[in-house]
């Protein structure tokens, strides 16, 4: 009978082993690291899910590379701005930092589409083609006359 105590309190000091409680402290951080991991995960399956990873990394090398085919087809480096949605490319802007007066505005727009077709490899629901003018031309007392005013 005594024996049998025995073993009951050691079957009893290992169960108390292996389900001994977390100190507080390092339950908090250990909660902390779990839902940081659980949102990292989320926020990474989501990503990957949306294409949104390609969006922004591929993307990006897309948009050089238009401005690449474009430098070699036009001479002039245009900047080149995308926009996604639900994956699928919804439009690309083609900006030239001013008017090229030695090339027709059809060549343009069809050395800009093309560049957008093959780099980007989907098509692009509009592909925008702009010039920058620079700043407007307004004289310098006009400028300063309606700066403060509300205008309509």
């Amino acid at each position: 009978m005594h024996d049998r105590a025995n073993k009951n309190r050691a079957t009893e000091d290992m169960m108390q082993g292996t389900s001994a409680a977390v100190p507080p402290a390092r339950a908090g951080k250990v909660r902390s690291m779990a839902k940081t991991l659980l949102a990292l995960a989320l926020l990474a399956g989501c990503a990957a899910g949306c294409g949104l990873v390609d969006a922004v990394f591929d993307g990006f090398k897309h948009a050089k590379a238009v401005e690449n085919d474009l430098v070699a087809m036009v001479g002039v480096k245009p900047a080149v701005g995308f926009n996604w949605h639900n994956g699928r490319l919804t439009s690309v802007t083609v900006t030239f930092p001013s008017l090229l007066q030695d090339k027709p505005l059809h060549e343009l727009a069809d050395a800009a589409r093309a560049a957008v077709g093959k780099e980007f490899k989907q098509r692009a629901d509009d592909v925008v083609l702009a010039f920058s003018l620079g700043p407007s031309e307004t004289p310098a007392v006009q400028a300063d006359q309606t700066q403060g005013k509300n205008l309509p």
